[in-house]
C-alpha cells in the first residue's frame, strides 16, 4: 500500500474514531430527539429501506444530516433494527389473536420467561385494569392458536384467560 493510500486510511480511521467519539458524548449528554428526529423516524416506519438521498429530499436536509441523525438514533438505542412488514395477504393467511391474562400476586416474572418459549406468543404487554397481560398471538392455523391458548392457560401462575380473535384489521399504522 502506498504512503498516500496509507495517509488517508489513517485519516478515514481518525475522523471515523472522533465521530462516534462525538456521537457517544452528545447520546451521554442527553442530546433529545427534535421534530426532524420524529419525523425521520415516521419516514422509517413506513419504508426503512429509503435511501438516504429520498429521506434528505423528503426532509429538505442535507443527506450527511440524515446519515448523522440515524447514526445517533442507532447509537441512542431508539433505532433497535430494521424489520420486513409483511403485507395484508401475507397477513391475511395467519390467526391473530388477543390474550388477555390474569396473573397469581408475583408471579410476573416466571410467566413472562414461560412465554418466551411459546413460538405464536409475538408480544406481551402489562397493563391496568382487570387483566395484568395482553398478548399478541400470530399462529398458522386455528389449531396452533387453540395449542397455544391451552398452553398458556395451564402455565404456572396464570389464574385466567380471555381471548379474542381478529376478524380483520381496519389500520394498521406504523407505530
Amino acid at each position: 500500500m502506498g504512503a498516500v493510500c496509507q495517509s488517508v486510511l489513517s485519516i478515514s480511521l481518525v475522523t471515523l474514531h472522533i465521530s462516534s467519539v462525538f456521537l457517544r458524548i452528545l447520546i451521554d449528554m442527553g442530546y433529545k430527539m427534535d421534530d426532524l428526529d420524529d419525523r425521520l423516524l415516521t419516514l422509517l416506519g413506513e419504508n426503512a429501506r429509503l435511501p438516504v438521498a429520498k429521506l434528505a429530499a423528503a426532509l429538505g436536509v442535507a443527506r450527511a444530516t440524515v446519515q448523522t441523525r440515524i447514526d445517533r438514533l442507532e447509537a441512542s438505542g431508539v433505532i433497535a433494527g430494521y424489520t420486513v412488514r409483511r403485507g395484508a395477504e401475507a397477513r391475511a393467511r395467519r390467526i391473530h389473536a388477543t390474550a388477555l391474562i390474569t396473573l397469581e400476586p408475583r408471579t410476573l416474572p416466571s410467566v413472562i420467561q414461560r412465554l418466551k418459549a411459546i413460538r405464536y406468543v409475538a408480544r406481551a404487554h402489562t397493563t391496568s385494569g382487570r387483566f395484568d397481560l395482553i398478548l399478541s398471538l400470530v399462529a398458522e392455523t386455528t389449531e396452533d392458536l387453540d395449542k397455544t391458548l391451552d398452553q398458556i392457560g395451564a402455565l404456572p401462575g396464570v389464574r385466567g384467560s380471555e381471548s379474542l380473535i381478529h376478524l380483520s384489521t381496519r389500520i394498521d399504522r406504523p407505530a
